[in-house]
């Protein structure tokens, strides 16, 4: 079977909303390779959007799950617990930001985890107000899509959403929003839309994922900490694809010398199993009664175990390490890019999460259809790449923290070619 025919099966009984990138069907998959039905290789720059931070197929990660799958593969946490449970649950209270107790609660996906960080915040205010920012993705169910400050392709034909959502603009000096700015406008919606003794929580990314790759300032999240410690808000960080030592720390707001109340936790935590994790101030997390927060496959433990090994794995392999020094590689090799191409407008890099904004030189308008082409164009070359960005006009790179140089400037080199031909 080719990986047309695979797909042409797909298309007959998978609903169109839940697309792929590019029909490539993965047979196997080795630290930053994937290797398709077909016997082709390719060079992994995504990661399964930043899951397999620890590479694929870790070897301390199947074995783990191959004895924890020879004992059980599920009992319900809420039902019969088990150690891994518990072990998991004290390690991240342990690494999660913040000098202060911290309890845990596990859930099963991204979105999920930021569901019931935002139940949570309402149970300990008793408010229901919850601010976000325009540019922001949290995740595809109905309350996550109205926090998210992106409507194509999320929330486009959706709606309604939750009421009592509002956002603010995200400070983007790329595009000249400054930090003044949002936080005027952040204490404008105090002044038009709510009053702030009504909002239970303000969320935002330290570093925005699908808005595209743009980085929280210290000095602006700094501010929103004293705000919401002002109005007794509970600060919420969206930490799903930026934990688990992909921007060079355990925690993307370790950056930003500032602690949240709560973290949320998903895609790299465990190397490809699903599981997601809310951490936080233990009174704030004991808000909710017993039966209140959880779900069936909440903290499976086929997951918590792989999470258990990806921690040891992130600490033995000193993987924050890593990814600054995977990132530097990045940003030498496109910033020599952007000198010889004109339509790199800017190179953005935190540890091994790194991005290139693509503008038309002249105008600066977002080159949209360039950027999906590049996509296109990479995987037809053996290279994954993903793009992001409200606009569409940024490619994200999401590789492996384990990757080899080697593989970053084969990779790079495809994408410099592809990109010079389509400018061309």
């Amino acid at each position: 079977m080719t990986n047309l025919n695979w797909q042409s099966r797909k298309d007959k009984v998978i609903a169109k909303g839940m697309g792929n990138l590019v029909p490539i069907y993965a047979e196997s998959a080795s630290n930053a390779l994937v290797f398709d039905v077909e016997g082709n290789e390719y060079i992994d720059f995504a990661s399964g959007i930043a899951v397999t931070n620890t590479g694929h197929s870790h070897p301390k990660i199947i074995e783990a799950v191959k004895a924890q799958l020879d004992k059980f593969s599920h009992t319900c946490a809420m039902v019969t617990p088990y150690p891994s449970f518990v072990e998991l649950a004290e390690k991240l209270v342990d690494k999660a930001p913040g000098e202060f107790d911290k309890k845990a609660i596990f859930l099963t996906t991204g979105a999920e985890a930021v569901e019931n960080a935002i139940k949570v915040a309402r149970a300990h205010t008793g408010r229901s107000g919850v601010i976000a920012f325009k540019g922001g993705f949290h995740g595809r169910t109905n309350m996550c899509m109205g926090l998210t400050g992106k409507v194509a392709p999320y929330k486009a034909g959706f709606g309604p959403f939750p009421n009592e959502i509002y956002h603010a603009p995200f400070p983007n000096e790329y595009h000249g929003v400054s930090i003044e700015s949002s936080l005027n406008a952040l204490n404008d919606l105090f002044s038009c839309d709510i009053e702030p003794n009504r909002v239970a929580a303000i969320i935002f990314e330290p570093i925005q994922g699908e808005g595209g790759f743009y980085p929280a300032p210290a000095q602006w999240a700094q501010a929103v900490r004293e705000i919401c410690d002002k109005h007794g808000i509970v600060l919420i960080c969206d930490e799903i694809q930026t934990g688990f030592a992909r921007t060079g720390a355990m925690f993307a707001s370790e950056h930003l010398d500032m602690v949240p109340d709560i973290t949320t936790m998903a895609k790299g935590i465990a190397g490809g199993f699903p599981i997601s994790a809310v951490v936080g101030r233990a009174d704030i997390m004991d808000a909710a009664n017993p039966g209140g927060l959880g779900g069936t496959y909440a903290g499976s433990p086929l997951a918590c175990v792989a999470a258990l090994q990806v921690l040891d794995i992130i600490e033995q392999e000193s993987l924050c390490h890593q990814a600054n020094e995977v990132g530097a590689e990045f940003k030498r090799h496109l910033n020599e890019m952007q000198g010889r191409i004109a339509a790199i407008g800017d190179v953005r890099q935190i540890g091994a999460m790194i991005a290139m904004e693509l503008n038309d030189p002249q105008t600066g308008e977002p080159l949209v259809e360039q950027t999906k082409q590049l996509v296109q164009a990479s995987a037809k070359r053996g290279l994954i790449l993903l793009s992001c960005g409200v606009k569409g006009n940024v490619i994200r790179f999401l590789p492996a923290l384990t990757i080899e140089n080697t593989l970053i400037e084969r990779g790079l080199v495809i994408v410099e070619e592809e990109l010079t031909s389509l400018m061309n």
